[in-house]
């Protein structure tokens, strides 16, 4: 298997490309788990903003990472509706400050990235452990990463084990109760669905690690 151990502009724009297949691929099943505990459109409005995003990087792909993640950023912002848009997008903008000028992010510094983008999503929606959003897939998954590069992992297979651990977070969300957003409107009712954001934010991170296998 032919990995790469950093994130250059060609693998950033795999990345994204991959997530938007994924997002594509699993539109109603994101849709059918909002249908349960929100507005049943995180489906469609992930899509739309993914291909959107798609759209722009075919037009004019950025050069450095930083350029590159504000793009994806500010598309996200500015096509998908709801609470998604706001978070994915603070998400990516917050990774493209962290990332800086420069043309490709080793593990530390994707490392670094992630971190400043789960932040912004806590400042943006507030959440934390255990309130059944996407920040109980992220935040997960962070730590592997972080756990893993300090084992002495190279990235691609430190990605892999933050991928089973944003997918472990995932799974996590069907007992909980909601305690942010729309579904925490349904109270006890909120109990044994699975996040839709969180089944999104899972999707993303196994993306990242599709991007650095080139074989």
């Amino acid at each position: 298997m032919d990995e790469l151990d950093s994130f250059d502009d060609a693998a950033l724009g795999r990345w994204i490309r991959t997530f938007a297949g994924l997002v594509a691929a699993n539109k109603d099943v994101l849709t059918e788990l909002d249908s349960a505990i929100g507005d049943a459109d995180h489906g469609a409005n992930m899509d739309r903003g993914m291909r959107a995003v798609v759209a722009a990087l075919d037009g004019t792909e950025p050069a450095g990472a930083a350029a590159l993640l504000k793009q994806v950023g500010m598309t996200l912002v500015s096509t998908v509706g709801g609470a998604s848009g706001p978070l994915y997008g603070t998400f990516f903008l917050r990774m493209a400050t962290a990332a800086g000028e420069v043309d490709s992010l080793d593990g530390p510094a994707f490392a670094k990235a992630l971190h400043a983008g789960l932040e912004g999503v806590v400042a943006r929606g507030k959440a934390e452990a255990g309130d059944k959003t996407m920040f109980d897939a992220l935040a997960p998954a962070v730590e592997a990463l972080d756990r893993s590069m300090a084992a002495g992992a190279p990235l691609a297979e430190a990605l892999r084990a933050a991928t089973a651990a944003a997918e472990n977070g995932r799974d996590a969300t069907i007992p909980m109760l909601a305690r942010k957003g729309r579904a925490s409107y349904l109270g006890e009712r909120s109990v044994g669905h699975q996040d839709p954001g969180a089944t999104s934010t899972a999707l993303l991170v196994a993306a990242a690690a599709t991007a650095l296998d080139k074989g």
